[in-house]
């Protein structure tokens, strides 16, 4: 399908595009809305959304613990903050440092937060990053802590217009500035091509670039570490989603090249060199972790600590910093534990566990404090819940070695009779894939069972506590299940690379296996078996309906990508090449138009009900694969839903009340498809 018919859906503020768009949402709005279920839906998905019981998870700068926070008073959110002694008692007292609500209504912008860069070491001022109805692109603002108030323009303050930005503080009158500045600017992919030396008080058009990539690179960065005895400028180079050239930025700006693997993962932290392997490089397996002295690097020399080795079912997952130790997340089949590493007397570093992880459960580091001088340098915030099992936050610091409980969550679903179970399928070259799946424990028949997955960019899915799952699906009699496909990261750099480019079959065989297993099994059957998958992994749902429908019993697609020949020419789709292959080289389109959902449809064939979903300001994936999925398939006459939310970005929702309506829409949605009396159970 070389001559697009619907080229003209890809407008994305388009007349024409908006006049159908409008058309298919009062659709879709007006069959699903009429459900009796949908509102109990909506509003159990509000509740939950905005539960003041919710853990606010922080971050320390300096003396404070800071949150952002949404709730049914603030739909749009508080950036505000705290001590540790406040936040470790039930109600805290916070002090607000911004009220978003409040805004956006003084300025009429439908402001949603994009983050906050403070200040080191005096953590005056912040950089807050703004987004128009929920896109990736920021205006960015200096912000006075201590008066509450943005530094205006006029008073020499930093400003920045609507762009993918990437901006970071040097010093009280410096920032480094990667922004759109005009032509050369950008990348093909739409971020910084160039970083900029910015001085307080002067045109950013007149600030020298001090560093910059090509065209063909997906974005540059600069950014500076203040730490005391350690401070230095750095810079990086990312060529492809999977290659980065890393820079030590000279007293003059001169950059020098950190001579790592390219593919690898490096970063520095105080007088170290720490680098994730993806690839073998000094006898060291992929997926290790190695420490080195940074001076002695730079110098020529390499030996170093290997901090983790993989193995067949045990990879490193992430790690974290404090001032002295190193934390460890790893996976043993997609289920995690926590290790802190912590330098001894002979030079090595010694491990011990962090915390007590149950079987088939998610520990996350949530917050450290790599960068403070004080006791609270030590300081270790993690996270542990389950799919049953609701998330419990701890801390553990130089002042309280033993992990202290600051917060649980509240259990907002019964669970009661309900299990977790791990199985593995076996995909179509014999790979043994795990899949995790919630439901009864005593199950009489196939169940209306929901499916999730993603398999690319190296994700792991691992279990999480969802009470909107939970409420929505579980609570109603659903099955939920999870699968870990090749293109995550569940079994290091491997399980990611199996995937890549050319051999994507290998995910969506993977996929196509669990949900087999899922009725072998007597789990569900077809007929009662959904899908759901966002961004990529609605790349993923849209590849299950048009190579296996007779699989499933409806489909959901999230802000999908589904165009394989275009994705490069939408937004940020060039950045994403490394992951898929290059529409432009005639060997690599092939393998793209295999099994891309948009070029794979079939007039004549059945196929399940889909349900796409997706955000005019999502300017990540561009809406027009969605728009035009629907389209062609209404054309074939093939049964399609189609929601598009004006705003909300990549994430399809800008506020609760978005993020509510759209959850019950898909819930509508699966329910009605896969139910016995096709409606939303009470």
């Amino acid at each position: 399908m070389d001559d697009d018919p619907y080229l003209w859906l890809e407008e994305i503020e388009g007349d024409a595009a908006l006049g159908w768009v409008r058309e298919r949402n009062a659709e879709t709005v007006a069959e699903l809305t009429a459900d009796p279920g949908f509102e109990t839906l909506r509003g159990e998905v509000r509740e939950i959304l905005g539960d003041p019981a919710r853990i606010p998870y922080v971050r320390r700068r300096g003396p404070y613990l800071y949150n952002f926070w949404r709730d049914t008073d603030h739909l749009r959110g508080v950036w505000r903050r705290t001590t540790l002694e406040e936040y470790r008692l039930p109600e805290p007292r916070w002090e607000t440092l911004l009220d978003l609500d409040a805004l956006a209504a003084a300025e009429n912008v439908p402001w949603v937060w994009a983050g906050a860069s403070v200040r080191r070491p005096d953590r005056r001022r912040a950089l807050v990053e703004l987004s128009r109805d929920g896109a990736d692109a920021a205006v960015v603002r200096e912000y006075d802590l201590e008066a509450r108030a943005f530094v205006e323009d006029g008073r020499s303050g930093f400003a920045l217009p609507e762009a993918k930005s990437s901006v970071g503080w040097i010093d009280e009158d410096h920032l480094f500035v990667g922004t759109d500045t005009g032509p050369g600017s950008l990348t093909a992919s739409g971020y910084p091509r160039t970083v900029r030396r910015w001085r307080r008080g002067t045109p950013l058009a007149e600030a020298p670039v001090v560093f910059e990539g090509r065209e063909e690179d997906v974005s540059v960065a600069a950014w500076h570490d203040p730490t005391p005895g350690f401070e230095r400028s750095l810079a990086a180079r990312n060529r492809d989603f999977w290659h980065r050239e890393l820079f030590l930025l000279g007293p003059d700006d001169t950059p020098v090249r950190i001579e790592v693997p390219d593919d690898s993962l490096a970063r520095v932290h105080r007088q170290w060199l720490l680098v994730r392997l993806r690839s073998p490089w000094l006898d060291r397996p992929a997926g290790a972790l190695l420490a080195f002295g940074l001076d002695a690097f730079l110098a020529g020399e390499r030996s170093h600590d290997v901090l983790f080795t993989p193995d067949e079912r045990t990879v490193l997952d992430g790690y974290a910093t404090t001032r002295r130790h190193i934390v460890l997340e790893t996976l043993t089949d997609a289920s995690s534990a926590l290790h802190l590493l912590a330098p001894d007397a002979g030079g090595g570093w010694s491990r011990s566990p962090l915390g007590e992880v149950p079987p088939l459960s998610t520990a996350t580091v949530t917050a450290t404090a790599p960068d403070e001088e004080d006791e609270n340098a030590e300081e270790v915030l993690f996270d542990v819940d389950g799919y049953l099992q609701p998330s419990t936050l701890c801390r553990v610091a130089a002042d309280a070695p033993q992990p202290e409980t600051l917060k649980r969550a509240p259990v907002r679903f019964s669970a009661e009779g309900l299990c977790v179970r791990q199985h593995f399928a076996v995909s179509a070259d014999g790979t043994r894939v795990p899949y995790f799946v919630v439901g009864p424990e005593q199950q009489e028949g196939p169940a209306p069972t929901l499916l999730y997955g993603y398999g690319g960019f190296e994700v792991s899915l691992t279990p999480s506590y969802s009470a909107v799952t939970g409420r929505t699906w579980l609570e109603r009699g659903g099955t939920y299940a999870v699968a870990n496909i090749r293109g995550g990261g569940e079994y290091g750099p491997a399980w990611h690379r199996a995937a890549l480019g050319a051999e994507r079959d290998r995910a969506f065989e993977d996929f196509a296996a669990v949900a087999r297993d899922l009725t072998a099994r007597g789990v569900t059957v077809p007929k009662r078996l959904g899908v759901a998958g966002g961004s990529n992994g609605g790349l993923l749902t849209g590849v299950m309906l048009t190579r296996c429908p007779e699989l499933f019993g409806a489909v959901v697609a999230e802000v999908p990508l589904l165009d394989m020949l275009r994705f490069h020419k939408l937004l940020a789709g060039n950045s994403w090449i490394a992951e898929y292959g290059d529409p432009e080289d005639p060997d690599e389109r092939a393998h793209l138009r295999r099994w891309s959902p948009y070029h794979n449809l079939a007039a004549g064939r059945s196929y399940p009900p889909l349900l796409l979903t997706t955000s005019t300001r999502d300017d990540r994936v561009h809406p027009g694969h969605a728009r035009k999925m629907a389209a062609r398939m209404r054309d074939l006459g093939l049964p399609v839903r189609y929601y598009e939310n004006t705003g909300g970005g990549h994430a399809g929702a800008a506020d609760h009340e978005q993020a509510a309506f759209v959850e019950a829409l898909v819930h509508t949605f699966l329910w009605r498809a896969l139910s016995g009396p096709g409606r939303v159970p009470d």
